[in-house]
């Protein structure tokens, strides 16, 4: 086993390198997101909205750091509450989720709490970055030994890095704190017209502002090096001081 370990990372260092591999990669995704890619895919029947390989990602997180809780910003359909809880189940113990989003669409909290995983999850409806959530999240955090954090609400700058200050503090040391779409800064100006973020104002100009304050974390380049296809290059951050 430890020469397969040895050997994959061998390959992932070398991979991480390859220029032309993340050109490939890069064009691909571009191309993969103007058809909704990430919108394709469910956890255990319910819409997930994140690429396969960070869906991996979470897993094998989770798996290595069995946290107590999870705290996640953004439910939309509840997929990625699903998966969190999922895996806390096989775990065993008493992990609990808690998520957290501006506006609970009733048809996906009714499908969320009919799903066999809804005990292991509390969701709060409301802002991420408002007083009275952050106070409640904090108080369900209380006595936890080992937290996790994973931000995929309001991807502008100022939103994200308001997150990352009120939320960070929670994470506890060898856990992580995963700052979904960062990747917006890496697309084409004109990428998301739609949208209120983009090029200079995204979550990873939000990470990068973050980690000049605050020296509990560092990016973990071995998860993206593996990944190669992600929607949060230099999103996964590790807790290395408590």
């Amino acid at each position: 086993m430890n020469n397969f370990i040895e050997r994959n990372k061998k390959f992932i260092q070398e991979m991480s390198k390859d220029v032309k591999l993340k050109q490939l990669t890069y064009e691909w995704f571009k191309t993969a997101s103007q058809y909704e890619y990430s919108y394709h895919f469910r956890w255990l029947g319910r819409p997930i909205i994140q690429f396969p390989q960070d869906i991996i990602a979470i897993q094998e997180i989770i798996w290595e750091t069995k946290p107590d809780l999870i705290i996640e910003t953004g439910i939309a359909h509840g997929g990625s509450l699903i998966l969190s809880a999922s895996i806390l189940e096989i775990i065993g113990g008493e992990g609990q989720i808690v998520g957290i989003d501006i506006d609970i669409r009733e048809h996906n909290r009714k499908s969320i709490e009919e799903h066999p995983m809804f005990k292991r999850i509390t969701m709060l409806e409301g802002s991420s970055i408002e007083a009275e959530i952050i106070r409640q999240a904090k108080k369900l955090a209380k006595n936890k030994k080992k937290i996790m954090v994973v931000l995929d609400s309001n991807h502008t700058h100022d939103h994200v890095l308001s997150e990352l200050n009120f939320y960070s503090p929670l994470v506890t040391k060898n856990c992580y704190l995963v700052v979904m779409d960062t990747v917006v800064e890496d697309m084409p100006d004109n990428f998301f017209s739609d949208r209120p973020w983009g090029k200079g104002n995204n979550p990873k100009t939000a990470v990068w502002e973050f980690l000049k304050q605050n020296d509990r974390f560092e990016i973990d380049k071995s998860i993206e090096d593996k990944l190669l296809i992600t929607v949060a290059p230099d999103g996964y951050l590790k807790c290395i001081q408590d």
